[in-house]
């Protein structure tokens, strides 16, 4: 959950019941073809606790009957324990592994799967969370010299893997070591937001567009998709945006900025307002980069407020991504509401 324009910090302790992500308001929001699934190794079991649309296309199950299990519930009478041995082990050593496990689905079809798991860790070394990503293997391609498959199997594991640890690293920041390991609820937007990306990454793979992304149309999808799920009655929403071709490592930075600055815009701009604007602007600067601009027109960032600040998820998590992308923000506050303004330089170096 956004929470730039609370005047609390955030708890870093969070019950049990909400280290399991409810993202069912995103069912249209993660259609990209990357099946993927996290599970929790410090609660009982390892259970999953959250899987993309692509993960319950393929086995055939609902997100309530798999969220809160082990993955092993995906095995079957034939499954080889070889396998089966092989992903314990390296689990139990935090290692990456890859194997060819068979699988079954829902209906009791077996499927034959290449899993890729691998462990999240903060920034101080300490596994959060595993992560698989999997391909259903078709005829021939178990066979030797396939290396096609693991290949780009090992490509989007690599890119997952990277996007996820930076935003976990940048939650935990200044967090106690022995809190519960991250915010749930907080992960799993951003996740979202993440596989709108992956999304746009496979469209530009098919136009030979391999290394950057089309960022106005990443932007235009991102910025409606926040509008339709946060937005009510009432409150408007008006997008321009200049279309840009930018490097894949700069877009998934800017397009976790833009998520959160417009989701705060929509949660709490607008307290006790029945009507609102939300304005958002992405455009290109003269000498290169680019330039964010969120507007509301609703009650403001309180003047006496320090934002974004450190103290929170979502203002470490701004303040990481800025830095990293050596930009800068402003904020201002109109008659009605405030502006902010992200100014991305060209050729950033992506420290951080």
């Amino acid at each position: 959950m956004a929470d730039t324009y609370h005047t609390s910090a955030d708890s870093d302790l969070i019950s049990e019941e909400e280290l399991f992500f409810d993202d069912r308001a995103f069912d249209g929001f993660a259609r990209a073809e990357v099946s993927m699934v996290l599970t929790n190794p410090h609660l009982e079991d390892n259970p999953i606790v959250y899987v993309n649309q692509a993960f319950t296309r393929t086995t055939g199950y609902p997100r309530s009957a798999i969220i809160g299990r082990n993955c092993r519930f995906l095995q079957g009478e034939s499954t080889e324990k070889a396998s089966v041995d092989a992903l314990r082990k390296h689990i139990e050593a935090d290692e990456t592994v890859a194997v060819d496990i068979l699988n079954y689905r829902s209906n009791g079809e077996p499927f034959m799967n290449r899993l890729v798991v691998s462990p999240i860790m903060d920034a101080k070394g300490r596994v959060q969370y595993f992560m698989g990503i999997q391909k259903v293997l078709n005829k021939g391609e178990r066979a030797p010299g396939a290396d096609k498959v693991n290949e780009q199997l090992m490509e989007v594991q690599n890119r997952v893997h990277t996007d996820l640890s930076m935003i976990i690293s940048m939650i935990r920041q200044q967090s106690s070591a022995t809190s519960v390991p991250d915010d749930f609820a907080a992960l799993s937007r951003r996740i979202e937001t993440l596989q709108l990306l992956y999304e746009e990454m496979k469209l530009s793979d098919d136009q030979s567009n391999r290394g950057t992304i089309p960022m106005g149309s990443f932007m235009s999808r991102l910025a409606c998709a926040i509008c339709h799920i946060e937005g009510r009655s009432g409150v408007r929403m008006s997008i321009q945006i200049e279309p840009a071709e930018v490097p894949i490592e700069v877009a998934t930075r800017v397009g976790l900025v833009a998520s959160e600055l417009l989701t705060n815009a929509f949660q709490h701009a607008f307290d006790r307002l029945d009507n609102g604007l939300v304005e958002f602007r992405m455009s290109q600067l003269s000498a290169g980069g680019l330039r964010l601009i969120v507007s509301d027109d609703g009650t403001g960032i309180p003047r006496d407020m320090q934002w974004p600040s450190d103290k929170t998820v979502g203002g470490r998590i701004i303040n990481g991504l800025i830095e990293g992308l050596e930009g800068t923000l402003q904020l201002g506050r109109g008659a009605a509401g405030s502006f902010i303004t992200i100014d991305v330089p060209a050729g950033a170096s992506l420290s951080g």
